[in-house]
């Protein structure tokens, strides 16, 4: 099946596409593809590593805990998740099977997981072309500013977009923590304070600001 966006497709359309998507083996066990959702002309769109557990199931993004955490931080920050455009990184949920009666665990998907998906999400920044991206977590920031980026290190500023990704229209990118990691932190509201500063910058850095 198919592993490549089609061409000049808008988002329902990619969406649709997305689901017949075998480009890695994740697709296997997923309930489904869990593509992005949000205004095709949104300003911001943000980009997490993969759906969990509630979001394979519901087939949307950032529906179980860290997106519940994500709402809260967004509205504490001033920005309205109606006008965010949510997607992932990776489309399908990579987990390790669950004990009876247990919720399924989340595993980090690979590198060559990553990679293969990178088309559809190119092309739903082609197709939305937001003036800023976040991206929650190193999973994310790594799909779009390369292996090497340190989000320890440039964590909250406000970077140029890469040329190399050959999308126009899209000006510039942050990173910051995934919400999830907020939900394991030692001292939450600390962690929590810091994602909200983080997401401040971010709506700052959007004109009309």
């Amino acid at each position: 099946m198919t592993a490549d966006p089609p061409d000049n497709a808008d988002l329902d359309q990619l969406r649709e596409a997305a689901c017949q998507c075998h480009g890695c083996d994740l697709y296997q066990d997923a309930t489904q593809t869990v593509f992005g959702a949000g205004p095709s002309n949104a300003a911001v769109m943000m980009v997490g590593e993969q759906p969990g557990d509630q979001e394979d199931r519901a087939g949307e993004p950032f529906v179980g805990p860290a997106g519940r955490l994500l709402d809260k931080a967004l509205a504490d920050a001033g920005i309205d998740r109606q006008d965010v455009y949510m997607t992932n990184a990776v489309k399908h949920f990579k987990f390790k099977p669950a004990e009876r009666g247990k919720r399924r665990i989340h595993q980090t998907p690979s590198r060559t997981e990553v990679v293969a998906c990178k088309p559809w999400l190119l092309a739903e920044l082609d197709r939305v072309q937001p003036e800023l991206v976040v991206c929650l977590g190193a999973t994310a920031a790594k799909s779009l500013l390369g292996p090497s980026f340190r989000l320890t290190r440039h964590r909250g500023e406000i970077l140029e977009f890469p040329e190399n990704t050959g999308k126009s229209g899209v000006a510039r990118i942050t990173a910051t923590v995934h919400p999830s990691a907020i939900l394991r932190a030692p001292d939450r509201d600390a962690a929590y304070s810091a994602f909200v500063a983080d997401l401040k910058t971010a709506s700052g850095a959007v004109k009309g600001k």
